[in-house]
């Protein structure tokens, strides 16, 4: 059996360079140029490592995943509904500020404007963000059962708000809002989770 060239370059340092080009431009907007000039390597490298541009993205979407897996731990971790809401609102305003990173999110921003022959990258992002969705909706449904939700709550509405707040937030912080605008988006959304006289 014939053995490949060992690749020479850093995966998961090309990945991170790629993914900020796509957070940055958008899909349509990271042209292979800029994505090989950041990821230091030549085009035929990233062809032979990742397949396409759309291979490429794919593999800096699963890279991006790590950070939201430990992020949903987080989260998912609050010992009620509300305390879940607020730990996912308020992380997200944290992270979509962060000057280490660009502005919003990648999973927003990446596929906003895609055209002829980049149809399918919209839904690829979409999928990606439904899993946080499921999550969250999975959490609310314990919550329920456990009699921390009332019992007409809706764990379906309640995940696709949050999920509906989150990408708009990321909007909303894309196009320059402060940390401080994106934490009373927050605050004023946790009052879908509060209680009796806190309504």
């Amino acid at each position: 059996m014939v053995m490949g060239r060992p690749r020479s370059f850093d995966t998961d340092k090309a990945l991170d360079e790629a993914m900020e080009v796509f957070w940055r431009h958008g899909y349509d907007g990271a042209s292979l140029a800029m994505l090989t000039k950041a990821m230091g390597i030549k085009p035929p490298s990233l062809y032979a490592a990742f397949g396409s541009k759309e291979g490429l993205l794919k593999a800096a979407l699963d890279r991006y995943a790590q950070r939201r897996s430990e992020h949903m731990r987080f989260v998912l971790a609050g010992e009620t509904a509300h305390d879940v809401a607020e730990r996912f609102l308020s992380s997200i305003a944290e992270s979509h500020t962060d000057p280490a990173n660009p502005p919003g999110c990648l999973l927003v921003q990446g596929g906003l404007a895609c055209g002829a022959g980049s149809e399918n990258i919209p839904f690829e992002l979409a999928a990606r963000r439904a899993q946080s969705e499921m999550e969250l909706r999975e959490r609310f449904v314990r919550a329920r059962e456990d009699g921390d939700l009332p019992a007409d709550a809706d764990p379906v509405a309640l995940a696709r708000f949050l999920s509906t707040v989150a990408s708009g937030m990321g909007v909303l912080a894309s196009s320059g809002a402060d940390r401080e605008a994106l934490r009373e988006v927050a605050r004023v959304s946790l009052r879908a989770f509060a209680k009796g006289e806190d309504a």
